[in-house]
């Protein structure tokens, strides 16, 4: 590649070549670099797309980078194959321009690729795309201009001191490049093993979730001290840094700390796995999302209750669908003492039998629970393998079958009902007054009168 004096007279030397005939070889080779490219980008995509089956992760992300980079990188490599081979006849001002341009065009493609890789297609990469190329693109023109270098002095000269550092504004900039490239490195080699992740089979997926965070926040760590030094950050200051978070974490980050290593916990011992119908204190609903500090648990009803992980540890936690997605629920009813008990009794089997979400084994079965005050109290248990579903569907329809058919065989379903007699007054007895108005008896000696006996109700069989 030419260097910076060269780049300062390439404009001239590329109008300069223009206008000679032999420009045209030139041209002629820069277009059959790039056809070449071209037609290579296209076999290697038809080539995986012609398999007529579908994708696998890894696959994706091979054409994925195939349709990114493999354009620009065929095509330096062509140019800079047929530069010296043509320079032994004429010059190649035109092929030395198409160096820098693809070279660019490579690295904007590498930086954006690997950064919807790493992140995924979100609204703000099209945005930085476009100011990243953008910078690149100046980048390359005060290069070829030859005006890069004068630029780069111009950014050093401007420097200030933070203690006893010593930092410029082309120091800043270099730090804040290097961060961010260490940065989207981690992002990208966490997005690989992600994929490898996924592809490999018998692996549980709360364990995947776990090797996943743990090797993306050990890269971030990596990138992050490895930017730092190049900022002009002495790492040493870290260890006060790190002290100050010790005495935080003791705290007031104690709950907070307490909640991710619990996360971890729960990933680990899969004691919950996404899907789970779960109850937990006052909360009932499907495990939807297990995070570093809470999970979030929807109910049937589609209100997402975030539940920090320190509670899931430490507190009973009812799972349904733990090792087994069959639950049990029963329904409750009640017959008058003069109705056909056991053809009440065959009804209910039936009927439950009969619903599609009830399963046949264990079958439905009856029972006689207890005699009632109104009626003869009569249960029937039904099992379900969709507990995520909810019950009252299930009872609703139950319910309305056996309303139906009691109704044909002339079951009758009482309501409490109360029976009150009326006693006739009782007789009342003469109290004797003792000597000196003993007994009760008022002063004077006058006779009392009081009630043989304490007023009683049959109907609850107490005495008040």
């Amino acid at each position: 590649m030419p260097d910076d004096k060269e780049f300062a007279f390439l404009l001239k030397n590329t109008w300069r070549d223009l206008q000679s005939p032999d420009v045209l070889w030139q041209l002629a080779a820069l277009a059959v670099c790039l056809g070449l490219a071209w037609l290579l980008e296209r076999y290697m995509l038809s080539r995986v797309d012609g398999r007529g089956e579908p994708l696998s992760a890894t696959q994706r992300f091979g054409r994925s980078w195939l349709r990114r980079m493999l354009f620009p990188l065929s095509g330096l490599v062509l140019v800079a194959a047929a530069r010296p081979i043509l320079a032994t006849f004429q010059n190649v001002t035109i092929l030395n321009l198409a160096v820098p341009l693809l070279t660019s065009l490579a690295v904007i493609r590498f930086v954006v690729f690997s950064l919807r890789e790493a992140v995924g297609r979100t609204s703000w990469i099209a945005g930085f795309e476009r100011v990243f190329a953008l910078l690149a693109w100046s980048v390359v023109a005060l290069h070829i201009l030859g005006w890069l270098p004068e630029v780069l002095a111009s950014l050093e000269a401007v420097s200030f001191t933070v203690g006893k550092q010593r930092l410029s504004i082309l120091t800043l900039l270099q730090g804040i490049a290097v961060a961010l490239l260490t940065l989207l490195v981690a992002l990208w080699v966490a997005g690989l093993f992600e994929r490898r992740l996924m592809a490999t089979a018998g692996l549980d997926a709360n364990v995947r979730l776990v090797m996943l965070r743990v090797v993306k926040t050990a890269l971030i760590v990596v990138a992050v001290l490895v930017a730092l030094p190049a900022v002009g950050i002495d790492l040493t200051t870290l260890s006060v840094f790190g002290g100050a978070l010790g005495v935080g974490l003791g705290f007031g980050l104690q709950k907070i700390a307490a909640n991710y290593v619990s996360g971890f916990i729960i990933l680990l011992d899969r004691s919950l796995r996404i899907g789970n119908m779960i109850s937990v204190g006052a909360e009932r609903g499907i495990v939807t999302q297990i995070n570093t500090r809470y999970t979030v648990i929807r109910a049937g009803s589609g209100v997402e209750s975030l539940v920090p992980n320190e509670t899931l540890v430490g507190s009973i936690v009812q799972n349904e669908t733990y090792t087994d997605t069959h639950v049990s629920a029963s329904l409750n009813f009640q017959v008058s003492y003069d109705s056909d008990v056991e053809r009440a009794m065959e009804i209910l089997v039936d009927v439950a039998r009969e619903h599609p979400r009830v399963l046949k084994v264990p079958e439905p079965k009856a029972f006689l629970v207890a005699f009632g005050e109104s009626g003869i109290d009569l249960r029937v248990g039904v099992w379900l393998q969709d507990p995520e579903n909810g019950t009252l569907g299930v009872t609703s329809d139950v319910n309305l079958e056996v309303w139906r058919r009691f109704r044909a065989a002339d079951i009758e379903i009482p309501f409490p009902q109360r029976e009150v007699r009326l006693l006739p007054p009782l007789p009342r007895v003469a109290l004797e007054p003792g000597p000196n108005g003993a007994a009760g008896a008022p002063e004077g000696g006058n006779k009392v009168e009081r009630p043989a006996a304490v007023l009683r109700d049959d109907s609850e069989g107490s005495f008040f």
